[in-house]
């Protein structure tokens, strides 16, 4: 399999994401986004950083960007998607996933390590753990604060597509807890297919074991699992 990791301007995650899953043994790529997407790409990663700058909104340029057209596509067709903290802002304006990500509580970058706690198991991206389980994942944003209309983000959490939330060591979701004052806590959603998730925490940096810990290594993992 082939992922390709699509680099716009202002990507800094890229190689991130590249090398994380080098080591997890899972094929990488590279691709700058005027390219498209090579022939035969079997995932996609959306990186974090500052595409564009972050003007008008984080990620709403990018998401008019032609590759994201492909990206739509092959997400329709079942390849699985997955987008990282400035990407997750790129799924939501695309349209990859529903709900905004906003400017933070405390309208301050944060970047700190914060705890998750896995509210569906049964998603390629979160197999590798069990209900409820913590895990701990660092952020690195400004606009990471999740918001969704009311009515659809309660159907969203009937409809098990609510992969994350923030929470304390004990998995207690808590408002301390919530680093950045996302909606009911929320930090990081499924598309309407179980193989396109988006989520603000970097699994990318907490997947070498000396670099962060390796808590989001199963995260990483859903690329296999997608395709299995």
């Amino acid at each position: 399999m082939t992922v390709a990791v699509v680099r716009f301007g202002g990507s800094n995650c890229d190689r991130d994401a590249e090398r994380a899953l080098a080591h997890l043994g899972i094929d990488a790529q590279i691709v700058w986004h005027e390219d498209g997407l090579p022939d035969g790409t079997t995932g996609v990663v959306l990186p974090g950083g500052f595409s564009y700058g972050d003007y008008l909104r984080a990620g709403a340029m990018a998401a008019r960007s032609p590759i994201v057209d492909e990206v739509r596509e092959a997400a329709a067709d079942g390849v699985p998607v997955l987008g990282v903290c400035n990407g997750a802002q790129i799924g939501c304006e695309s349209g990859l996933t529903e709900g905004a990500f906003t400017t933070n509580r405390s309208a301050r970058f944060q970047c700190e390590h914060v705890h998750l706690r896995v509210e569906n198991a049964d998603t390629p991206w979160t197999a590798a753990y069990e209900q409820g389980e913590v895990i701990e994942v660092p952020i690195a944003h400004g606009e990471g604060r999740y918001e969704a209309n009311d009515v659809r983000l309660t159907e969203l959490e009937m409809e098990d597509r609510i992969l994350f939330r923030y929470c304390d060591a004990d998995g207690e979701v808590t408002d301390a807890a919530n680093p950045n004052g996302s909606k009911h806590a929320v930090a990081g959603v499924l598309g309407e297919r179980d193989s396109v998730a988006v989520l603000m925490p970097h699994p990318e940096r907490a997947t070498l074991p000396d670099v962060g810990g390796t808590d989001g290594q199963g995260i990483l993992r859903g690329f296999e699992r997608s395709q299995a």
